[in-house]
């Protein structure tokens, strides 16, 4: 029977703070506070403004060598309640020696593309946890959560930037949607569940919600087979994407569910959809989610509800086994109120919500944000760091436009404006203001007490076309002869 051994209650108070850290959400104000405790002297990461958990590499590795002086190398030296603590802890020290690796594997899988890069380092990786008392299984399995939460913690840093609370907020959700509020129950229970977790992300157009999206997408738990050294999918194959405004209402079903030849006029050949082509550990997202008809937010709960999706001119069931992102720059009240959408598909769609800021409101909460975005987004367009540029730019933005402009076309829109400072060395701002809605023109002309009987009818007629989309049904609700229904709507939209 192996002789275990107690920690002391310093140690075992130092290396709990090490584990909950592990634990935490590293984009919480709890995390940092809890990284203080272990190293006081830690500073703020110049990049992501957060504290890296790599800075308490020195305190770490003093602890455990004194640990390992006392005869403490492995797991089962342990007591068992100080082994659930050490587990981790472990995992951390061996993780903290490769992250420069790991970094590498990401830029270099990035660029690789959709062929599954061999992992070189995962031999040496797996040697050290074994020597640990890891079982070969819990080698693996902390291999692929450690994998995945530095990928995660990179597109998440990566892909939105910002220093703003409302940006802070966004990676904290980001992150919970990936690992939930606790890994570790992540790691014991869901690790291969979270495809029955849909997300659904909100926001104006322009505000970055297919960065989100790649964020969460690009950090699904990916299986790691130890024979070949591969991940058995690349992380750049791990998500898909489809533009549901793009495609017209006969076509949208086989865009997302694919077709067999002849089902159609047009349909020489069979074809897969995208709920096929998703990688079984991977996601798909559904942009513009708020334009789809009736019919077909039928058909998508049937996947969400039963996992299963049936090709156009099939009657063969085939299996979907990824996760779902959506994403509208509706509101909830204009999606569910205004726009026809079902609740039910509405209710099963959003495993969570999540809301991408609007570039005012960020700018409004910290200033600065202006500054970083300007210098973020220069070194993208010109392929290298510009500080003078960049300098140059928030000049002619400070110069030309009116304080506080309101950045209608957010992130999108400053991209923009900062090709058109390098090309003509100005920026104008909108190029139009954006017409009221149909509800605000009422609103509006009721306060100025500026409309007539026929206005009343004409917007009540335009509210109900919107709702129910035809003139037929706006005839019944209005009890009017569909062609004076079509006449009043035409008059307002």
């Amino acid at each position: 029977m192996q002789n275990t051994q107690p920690m002391s209650s310093e140690d075992r108070n130092f290396f709990s703070l090490v584990a909950d850290a592990i634990y935490l959400n590293p984009f919480e104000e709890k995390r940092s506070q809890t990284l203080k405790k272990i190293e006081p002297e830690i500073q703020l990461d110049p990049i992501s403004n957060i504290f890296r958990i790599r800075d308490i590499a020195d305190s770490l590795n003093q602890r455990i060598e004194k640990l390992e002086a006392k005869g403490l190398k492995s797991l089962q030296d342990f007591q068992e309640t100080d082994r659930t603590i050490m587990l981790f802890v472990f995992l951390l020290q061996i993780y903290i020696r490769f992250e420069s690796e790991m970094n590498r594997l990401i830029q270099e899988q990035s660029r690789q593309g959709a062929e599954s890069l061999k992992v070189q380092f995962a031999p040496e990786w797996l040697s050290q946890m074994k020597k640990r008392g890891y079982t070969a299984k819990e080698s693996v399995l902390y291999f692929e959560l450690a994998n995945q939460m530095h990928r995660a913690f990179f597109f998440i840093t990566q892909e939105l930037q910002g220093n703003s609370i409302s940006m802070q907020r966004l990676r904290i959700a980001l992150w919970n949607n990936i690992f939930t509020c606790d890994v570790l129950t992540y790691v014991q229970h869901l690790w291969n569940r979270m495809e029955d977790f849909s997300t659904l992300l909100l926001g104006e157009t322009g505000t970055g919600k297919g960065s989100a999206a790649i964020a969460i997408g690009r950090s699904a738990w990916i299986p790691f087979d130890s024979k070949t050294n591969k991940f058995r999918f690349s992380f750049m194959e791990t998500f898909s994407n489809i533009n549901l405004s793009q495609f017209p209402e006969s076509l949208i079903e086989s865009e997302l569910f694919g077709h067999k030849k002849g089902s159609f006029t047009g349909a020489t050949s069979d074809y897969k959809g995208v709920f096929e082509c998703c990688s079984p550990h991977g996601a798909l997202f559904l942009d513009e989610i708020g334009e789809v008809s009736v019919p077909v937010q039928i058909k998508l709960l049937k996947v969400l509800q039963d996992r299963v999706f049936t090709p156009v001119g099939s009657y063969i069931p085939k299996r979907f086994e990824g996760r779902v992102i959506a994403a509208t720059n509706l509101s909830i009240e204009n999606l569910l109120g205004k726009n026809h959408f079902r609740e039910d598909f509405f209710y099963r769609l959003c495993s969570e919500l999540i809301t991408v800021p609007p570039l005012c409101q960020r700018i409004k909460e910290n200033p600065e944000e202006l500054n970083l975005l300007v210098g973020l987004l220069t070194e993208r367009i010109t392929g290298e760091k510009e500080p003078k540029l960049a300098g140059t730019i928030l000049e002619i933005l400070d110069r030309d436009l009116p304080p506080n402009y309101s950045w209608p076309g957010n992130v999108r829109e400053l991209e923009q404006a900062i090709r058109r400072i390098i090309l003509n060395r100005s920026y104008s701002g909108k190029l139009w203001e954006p017409k009221m809605g149909i509800e605000e023109q009422l609103i509006e002309g009721i306060k100025a007490g500026s409309l007539n009987a026929d206005d009343l009818l004409g917007y009540y007629c335009a509210l109900l076309y919107q709702r129910f989309g035809k003139f037929e049904d706006v005839a019944k609700y209005t009890e009017l002869n569909w062609r004076t229904a079509k006449k009043y709507i035409q008059s307002k939209l």
